[in-house]
C-alpha cells in the first residue's frame, strides 16, 4: 500500500493540471488521493472483468494468454476513465452554469441597480431558483468562513469551469478593485454574452443541417436501398439470409441511430436566453 501511495504521490506531482482541474471539479480530495484511490479501483475492476475473460476462456478452450491481455487493458483503459473524471465534472458544470448565466447576471444586475450592496445581492442570487444558485453559494460560503469577497470572487473566477460566468465576476472583481460602479459595467458584459449566445444558436442551426443531411444518408437512404439490393441480389445468387444477417443489421442501424441522437445532444449549445 506504502508502494501505491508513493506512486500516486509520484503521478500527482508529474501531472501539475490534475490539481486544477479537481479545483475546477470541486473535488475535496488531494490529488494523490484521488490518485490512489483510482488505482485501487481500477485494480478491482481489472480483477472482475480477469475473472469474467478467464471463465469465457476456460468454457470456450480458448488460450489462457487472454486473460491477462484483458487485465492489463481493462486495468489502463478503467485507470483513465478515473483521471478524466475531473474533466467530465467540469464540463456538466460549465454546461449548468452556461444555461443560466444570463439569468443569474440579470438578477444581481437588478439588485445592484435597485441599491443593494454586493454582497446581499449574491446572498439572494444563492436563494433563486435554478442549478447556478448552488455556485454563487460557493461565493457566499467562503466569505461567511471569513475570507474577504474580493479573494472569495477570484478565487472563484480563478477556478470557474465557464468561461462566461469568469467574464461577469472579472468585471465585478475590477469594479470592486478600483471602485468604479458596478452595474453599467455589468450591463455591458450581458449584452456582449448575449450576442455571443445568439451567435452559438446560429452555428448550431447550421451544424444542424449538415447532421440531418448525413443522418438522412446513413441512417435512412443507405440502409433501405442496401438491405432492398440485398434482398435481390440474394434471389438471383440463391444466396439464404437467415434472422442473424437481418439482427446484424437492426443492430447497426441501432448504433447509428443512438450515435447520431448523442452527437446531436453533445452539439447543442448551453443556451438559455
Amino acid at each position: 500500500m506504502d508502494l501505491i501511495s508513493a506512486w500516486a504521490a509520484t503521478y500527482a506531482k508529474s501531472h501539475p493540471d490534475l490539481r486544477v482541474s479537481m479545483k475546477k471539479a470541486h473535488l475535496r480530495d488531494h490529488p494523490a488521493t484521488f490518485v490512489k484511490k483510482s488505482i485501487i479501483l481500477s485494480f478491482y475492476v481489472a480483477i472482475a472483468f480477469g475473472v469474467i475473460s478467464f471463465l469465457f476462456v476456460t468454457k470456450f478452450e480458448e488460450s489462457i494468454l487472454w486473460v491477462p491481455v484483458v487485465f492489463a487493458g481493462s486495468y489502463f483503459g478503467v485507470f483513465v476513465f478515473f483521471m478524466n473524471t475531473p474533466l467530465g465534472i467540469i464540463k456538466k458544470r460549465e454546461r449548468e452554469i452556461d444555461q443560466e448565466v444570463l439569468f443569474v447576471g440579470r438578477y444581481l444586475l437588478v439588485k445592484l441597480q435597485s441599491g443593494e450592496p454586493l454582497y446581499n445581492s449574491l446572498i439572494d442570487a444563492s436563494k433563486s431558483y435554478g442549478s447556478s444558485a448552488k455556485y454563487i453559494k460557493e461565493i457566499v460560503d467562503d466569505v461567511t468562513t471569513g475570507k474577504p469577497i474580493e479573494e472569495a470572487i477570484e478565487y472563484a473566477w480563478e477556478y470557474n469551469s465557464s468561461e462566461k460566468f469568469k467574464r461577469i465576476l472579472w468585471q465585478i472583481l475590477s469594479a470592486l478593485r478600483t471602485g468604479t460602479e458596478m452595474a453599467p459595467v455589468l450591463k455591458t458584459t450581458l449584452k456582449s454574452i448575449t450576442a455571443m449566445q445568439i451567435l452559438e444558436v446560429k452555428e448550431y442551426g447550421k451544424k444542424l443541417n449538415s447532421l440531418m443531411m448525413f443522418y438522412l444518408i446513413l441512417a435512412c437512404i443507405i440502409p433501405s436501398l442496401g438491405l432492398t439490393m440485398l434482398v435481390i441480389i440474394s434471389s438471383f445468387i440463391k444466396l439464404e439470409l437467415g434472422q442473424v444477417v437481418f439482427f446484424v443489421i437492426l443492430f447497426f442501424l441501432a448504433v447509428v441511430q443512438t450515435m447520431f441522437l448523442l452527437l446531436i445532444k453533445a452539439s447543442r449549445p448551453a443556451v438559455n436566453i
